[in-house]
């Protein structure tokens, strides 16, 4: 599971022009399930992510959490986090976990966000065409993969 973690002021996802989420400060998330990902990942991978000190402290110093902030959270599905592009110039999505394995993932990965956070976190629509808007606050842009865990 790959979650590409941008550090935003705000982010919006629409679907059909229509606004599905937003968030002021926080994180979003771009989230890639693979076929071998699995709850574990899930909940490591949370955990990590709400703990990451990616927010200034009183000091302007990357110190403090989102969980700390108690900011929000925006978590969008992105098969094309985990393309192959050694090949050619068309990446292949070979590693993309199919939908029937990768939506109860992002379902659990959403509600453990929810719980861990101890409040509704925000996200788009599996499968969907989204338009992602944010502002990349910093910018902070960070790559969190959980087969890389030690």
């Amino acid at each position: 599971m790959i979650a590409l973690i941008q550090r935003v002021s705000e982010s919006t996802v629409k679907v059909d022009n229509q606004i599905i989420s937003t968030i002021n400060k926080g994180i979003l998330i771009l989230l890639g399930i693979t076929h071998n990902d699995s709850y574990d990942d899930v909940s490591w991978l949370c955990n990590k992510i709400i703990n990451l000190r990616i927010f200034d402290d009183n000091d302007g110093v990357m110190n403090k959490s989102c969980l700390e902030m108690n900011f929000d959270i925006l978590t969008i599905s992105q098969f094309t986090l985990h393309a192959r592009t050694k090949k050619g110039n068309r990446p292949s999505y070979i590693d993309a976990a199919k939908p029937e394995q990768a939506i109860p993932l992002y379902n659990s990965f959403i509600k453990e966000l929810d719980n861990l956070m101890n409040k509704k976190t925000y996200s788009g629509i599996f499968g969907a065409d989204m338009k992602v808007s944010l502002c990349n606050d910093g910018p902070v842009t960070i790559i969190i993969d959980s087969k890389n865990k030690q």
